[in-house]
């Protein structure tokens, strides 16, 4: 079947229109739809070691939620049927609101974000659009995965966030909710597992940027 030139062309133009959005850096500055979950949360004395080990996490979860609304972006711009397309625009609409979030913690910790920001924007965003590009099942199985480790990782959080910063609990609590409906509702549209390697990979990716982004 002939392809219809305009309608890749039409494709071309939203994907380099999203990535402009990493090269901006426009990606630090969203604004939330939603209420924080810790607005109405006191706020508690930390000691030393308290702040900075909440600055730190904190300072990663905000630098994951750059990376999951730029991955989300990067596979709608890419996904060919338009549920999927749906799906993944509604999930990086509440990664904007997670994202917001961290910011807004980050700033009542009187701590700054991730330098690497943009740089973690732009890889994720080549990455979700890469994997779109083996189809919505693998780009949905991709999700899966992603919030499975995100889940995992967020639960490691609240284990080791200090117990009296309940502002932070708050929000990576709701956080960790909604990364797991993420990845049911994506398994549930056709999502199917990724090769173990794939797996491993996205880990030690992972596992880079949360080590990068934990001090700079």
């Amino acid at each position: 079947m002939k392809r219809n030139p305009l309608r890749q062309l039409d494709r071309t133009d939203t994907l380099l229109d999203r990535f402009a959005l990493a090269l901006q850096g426009r990606v630090a500055r969203t604004a939330a739809a939603r209420p924080n979950p810790a607005l109405n949360t006191d706020e508690a004395p930390l000691d030393a070691a308290e702040q900075r080990a909440s600055v730190g996490m904190m300072r990663i979860n905000h630098s994951g939620e750059v990376c999951a609304q730029a991955l989300y972006l990067g596979q709608a711009a890419v996904a060919r049927d338009p549920q999927t397309r749906a799906e993944l625009l509604a999930a990086a609409a509440e990664e904007t609101d997670h994202l917001d979030w961290c910011g807004q913690r980050l700033q009542q910790l009187a701590a700054r974000p991730s330098r690497f920001n943009p740089v973690w924007y732009a890889g994720s965003f080549a990455i979700g659009a890469g994997a779109a590009l083996f189809g919505d099942a693998v780009s949905l199985g991709f999700v899966v995965e992603t919030e499975r480790q995100v889940e995992a990782h967020l639960g490691e959080h609240l284990r080791r966030l200090p117990a009296n910063d309940a502002r932070s609990r708050a929000i990576v609590g709701v956080m960790q909710q909604e990364e797991a409906r993420h990845g049911d509702h994506a398994r549930a549209l056709g999502g199917v597992d990724l090769p173990p390697p794939v797996s491993r990979l996205m880990a030690l990716a992972a596992n880079l940027m949360k080590a990068v982004a934990y001090r700079l």
